[in-house]
């Protein structure tokens, strides 16, 4: 029996980013990641400190908790993290797609697994520069193709400034086939600290103009749109 580690079940709610973004969801944070990135906005589900928080839950387990949250009326399951991609979700995904839900998954695209081919949508999101780590771009192509039977597979990259943006322009350049979508970063972090509606909007707006200014009309840019609604409040 599969036992996964899991910071928090939460939903249903919408999904704030991305290709998915507005689609009724229900999210399965996993706990553990193989990143640190410097404004990760998920240290509870990442750093080991966190790690007596993280519950041992069978597939079964997670699949019960999801039915209950739903009243098994089936909808998206989006698997984030940390990195999903460093547990087997295989049998949670199986166990849901048996009853009507459907599945995506966010991840770095550091670690290629099976079950990627059955997702609906696997989001493969490489970190800039501005994160401090580095991508292993072979890797990368590895999650590319275990996810060539997943309904759609998108990149999303979250850009700070100027170099994540070029830097995203390279990336996009390594896999012209992928669908880009792009959001502005979030600096502000702590979920008791409100954020800065202007400066979100500064922000989107920066990216979007550069985009615009540089003809560069292959990325879709969107807000976080549940930190429009909610700020950094977890859980929803």
């Amino acid at each position: 029996m599969t036992t996964l580690r899991i910071a928090e079940i939460f939903g249903p709610t919408i999904q704030g980013e991305g290709a998915l973004i507005g689609e009724p969801t229900l999210f399965v944070r996993a706990g553990g990641c193989d990143y640190r990135c410097a404004w990760c906005d998920s240290l509870h589900a990442v750093d080991s400190a966190y790690r007596h928080t993280w519950a041992p839950m069978s597939s079964e387990e997670v699949w019960a908790e999801l039915r209950r949250l739903s009243g098994d009326r089936p909808l998206t399951i989006s698997l984030s993290g940390g990195n999903p991609a460093i547990q087997d979700f295989g049998p949670l995904i199986a166990l849901g797609r048996a009853a009507g839900y459907r599945f995506a998954c966010e991840t770095q695209g550091s670690v290629a697994r099976p079950w990627f081919g059955d997702l609906d949508t696997l989001v493969l999101s490489p970190k800039p520069p501005s994160s401090g780590e580095q991508v292993d771009w072979d890797a990368f192509a590895e999650c590319v193709a275990a996810g060539h039977a997943a309904r759609s597979t998108v990149m999303k990259i979250v850009i700070f400034d100027r170099a994540d943006y070029d830097w995203a322009k390279s990336a996009h350049a390594r896999h012209p086939d992928l669908p880009l979508f792009l959001q502005p970063g979030n600096p502000e972090v702590d979920p008791e600290v409100p954020v800065d509606p202007q400066g979100l909007a500064d922000r989107l707006g920066w990216l979007t103009e550069t985009a615009m200014a540089d003809s560069w009309f292959v990325p879709r840019i969107l807000p976080q749109l549940h930190v429009l609604i909610w700020g950094n409040k977890r859980g929803v």
